[in-house]
């Protein structure tokens, strides 16, 4: 297996954070690996929020030992995960498995252009406590008739589907930047769009979501 050389323990502890956070939504979640020389970006979509959530890994030295060459390849999470040594700040590359459907529709790499009207940090993080809150209320008031899944599942698609502000960002995208770590105190925020996509960007990784969608999922808290 090819070894990948972490740039520090830390960023060794936050690619093991994030694969776990995924894993949380699904035990048998597959990540998609691009990088070139010392940048890796690691793609994941965490089921229910219908988005792409992108971790940037920092390397110590270019992947492959030093050659020239880059990897893009899709592996299971828990693989990718259970080889990851924080004290060396190393990480074994799994075997490949087949992709799923998403890992062949990713942003693209160039084209960005910033979007203005993005609420703050803080502001985010109450809009999304905001929706977690309506939907509990909502399915709370529920008949226990009535509580069924399709509904439950409507609910939140109308609550997470509501856009950001003035932007076309929905709101489902905030609540997986919340969900997965990207929404700590400190750094700057900012969105771009790039044709149907648009990209929440954190200091502690991004969040991508397409117009046309990334297929129907449900988006119910859970």
């Amino acid at each position: 297996m090819t070894v990948l050389h972490l740039a520090d323990e830390g960023e060794a502890a936050d690619l093991a954070a994030f694969l776990s956070r995924l894993l949380h939504y699904d035990r048998s979640a597959a990540v998609r690996l691009q990088g070139t020389g010392t940048a890796l970006a690691v793609f994941g979509r965490p089921p229910s929020f219908e988005v792409l959530a992108i971790r940037a890994v920092r390397l110590a030295k270019p992947y492959e030992n030093g050659l020239d060459v880059s990897v893009d390849v899709t592996v299971s999470a828990g693989e990718l995960l259970e080889s990851v040594d924080e004290a060396a700040g190393t990480a074994l590359v799994p075997e490949a498995v087949t992709g799923p459907p998403w890992a062949g529709v990713l942003p693209p790499r160039g084209g960005w252009s910033a979007v203005p009207g993005l609420p703050a940090a803080d502001e985010l993080r109450a809009m999304v406590g905001a929706g977690v809150a309506e939907f509990r209320s909502r399915t709370q008031e529920l008949e226990p008739e009535a509580r069924t899944r399709a509904e439950l599942d409507r609910i939140g698609r109308e609550i997470w589907s509501r856009t950001v502000g003035d932007t076309r960002l929905p709101v489902r995208a905030v609540h997986a930047a919340q969900s997965l770590g990207f929404l700590r105190a400190g750094g700057q925020l900012a969105l771009f769009s790039s044709g149907a996509w648009l990209r929440l960007r954190t200091p502690y990784g991004s969040i991508a979501v397409r117009s046309t969608g990334l297929g129907v999922l449900g988006v119910s808290v859970r």
